[in-house]
């Protein structure tokens, strides 16, 4: 059994005025604790990972949502272009990494080359293998240089995401979030588990581990993410 067959998935929060209060004393301390980061040499980079339809859109809207706009950026990776296939594939990502003070989120990100790619082929095995060293020589650079690193997996059920899936169709305004490619890739669930259990083995260092988050309950991952990120920014440039 690996980590994710572990998670308890069936955490959640019973009221809505409970979760809404939690929520907007999580936004405003993250809010204070912002220009406190642009005081100093460090930033903030987030990445999220996670199954299709597993919430990790709004988590990161309700992290980003009260803060200063002008010193954030949210990168949506999807398949590289012709130009980024014909570089390393980390170029594409060096070159989004947020200067000192500011705040970088990754939706998806470079992990994807131990896992999509990996699951569906595009990386050959000698590729996605190598990755795992080349990730985390990455993420030790970008640490021992000041960057403050959280990488978030957002977890559901096969059945809860069935159920997500099912509503997005069925919703006109919401559609757009579903496609042919998220249908098949419920065909390889267990390995595209497979590749994530593979990933937090091989690359979760002490300096850069990853924080698994139960995501059948919406309220729940997106507090428990804002909890984990305010608490980190306090212990690394000071309380509020």
């Amino acid at each position: 059994m690996g980590l994710l067959a572990d998670l308890d998935l069936t955490k959640q929060i019973e009221e809505k005025s409970k979760y809404r209060k939690k929520l907007e004393q999580l936004q405003l301390d993250l809010l204070h604790l912002q220009p406190r980061l642009r005081q100093t040499k460090r930033n903030l980079i987030l990445v999220f990972e996670g199954p299709d339809a597993a919430g990790k859109g709004g988590v990161i809207k309700r992290t980003l949502e009260r803060l200063d706009p002008r010193s954030v950026r949210v990168y949506s990776i999807v398949k590289p272009t012709a130009q980024e296939y014909a570089n390393h594939y980390l170029r594409r990502f060096w070159i989004k990494l947020p200067g000192y003070g500011e705040i970088a989120v990754f939706d998806r990100s470079w992990y994807g080359r131990v896992l999509i790619e990996r699951v569906e082929g595009f990386a050959t095995k000698e590729e996605w293998r190598r990755a795992f060293d080349e990730i985390n020589q990455f993420e030790k650079t970008l640490v021992d240089d000041g960057a403050i690193l959280m990488k978030f997996y957002i977890h559901i059920t096969k059945d809860e995401q069935l159920a997500r899936f099912k509503k997005r169709d069925a919703d006109p305004y919401k559609r757009w979030k579903i496609n042919d490619e998220d249908w098949r890739n419920r065909e390889k669930w267990h390995l595209h588990n497979e590749a994530a259990e593979d990933m937090f083995a091989k690359c979760s260092p002490s300096h850069a581990p990853w924080t698994l988050v139960e995501g059948n309950y919406k309220w729940f991952a997106r507090l428990k993410v804002l909890k984990a990120v305010v608490r980190r920014l306090e212990k690394e440039i000071g309380r509020i």
